[in-house]
């Protein structure tokens, strides 16, 4: 009898690098909105890879980040909390520029919990536990196809020893680390990491429906989707204003309001003669079941962003 194995990945990184384009590509589907601009991902997103052999739940989080308001803070604490509980870790860096702080921090976190893991692995053989083998730190120098061979490779070398200088710092036996780069974008190297991640997965069931992709409910998906657009169509003037929420959902009929923190903003949002907004709506309902029928609406909320109980009513 064949062996079934699953388990739970986080995906981790500093803004921007490319977390949920990778997410989507190793699910085969879009399961995590994407826009150029850092911190699109607010919340944690499970997207999930089935294969006749294997399930994996690859949790997309919001990239760690110095923060600056009360959104920040929360979005730093669901990718953190993101760690506990998983099988293996995915922690990003981009290939187009040198290792910074941000880098390091998501690095140290990484390292610190697959040290962790292995603590807790280790009990579980003494115990008498099945495992899928000591946990591994997998590394991703991602958006190859923007550099050259010797920039990747110069990177990777870059990387290689900031994370080796990380863990000795952190003593005990080092971290068993494996390096992939890859182009989340284009799809290159994305089946070796998920092949490897497959193998490190412990014997399990399935978590999820053999047919479910992900674990977002319709509402909060549509809601995204609506603010995905936006931010490609408004992005420069207010990226980080705007949140959505699904207000009303009587099939056909979804109402989805979006916020934004100031009079100035509502103006932006709506376009001239109502333009951006219905650009807006055609693009979501693409995305939707046929014969959906999609209204926005636009709310002024002064300061959401540093507002615990909206943040609470939006679900950040």
């Amino acid at each position: 009898m064949s062996t079934f194995r699953s388990g739970f990945v986080a995906v981790v990184g500093r803004p921007n690098v490319g977390k949920s384009t990778l997410v989507n590509a190793m699910v085969g589907v879009k399961v995590s909105i994407v826009s150029p601009r850092p911190n699109t991902t607010r919340s944690q997103v499970r997207g999930v890879l089935n294969r006749p052999d294997a399930q994996i739940v690859f949790v997309d989080t919001p990239g760690l980040h110095k923060p600056k308001t009360a959104l920040g803070e929360r979005m730093n604490e669901s990718a953190t909390s993101s760690l506990d509980d998983v099988d293996a870790v995915v922690a990003m860096v981009e290939a187009t520029g040198a290792v910074g702080p941000g880098d390091r921090m998501v690095l140290a976190h990484s390292v610190q919990r697959v040290r962790a893991m292995a603590r807790t692995a280790e009990l579980g053989r003494e115990l008498g536990a099945a495992g899928a083998g000591r946990p591994t730190l997998f590394v991703v120098v991602n958006k190859i196809d923007r550099v050259g061979g010797h920039g990747v490779l110069g990177h990777l070398t870059g990387v290689s020893a900031v994370v080796d200088g990380i863990d000795t710092e952190e003593g005990g036996e080092p971290v068993p680390v494996e390096y992939f780069p890859l182009s989340a974008a284009t799809g290159a190297g994305v089946p070796a990491l998920v092949d490897a991640l497959v193998e490190r997965m412990p014997e399990g069931p399935r978590y999820y429906p053999e047919g479910m992709i992900t674990d977002v409910a319709e509402a909060f998906w549509v809601a995204d989707l609506v603010r995905e657009e936006l931010l490609h169509r408004v992005a420069d003037e207010l990226p980080h204003s705007i949140a959505c929420r699904v207000t009303e959902w009587e099939w056909p009929r979804v109402r989805c309001e979006i916020l934004v923190e100031r009079d100035s903003q509502k103006g932006i949002v709506i376009g001239k003669g109502g333009s951006i907004l219905k650009d807006v709506g055609t693009a979501v309902r693409s995305q939707m079941e046929p014969g959906a029928f999609l209204e926005l609406f636009v709310r002024v909320e002064k300061r959401w962003q540093q507002r615990e109980d909206s943040l609470d009513r939006l679900g950040l």
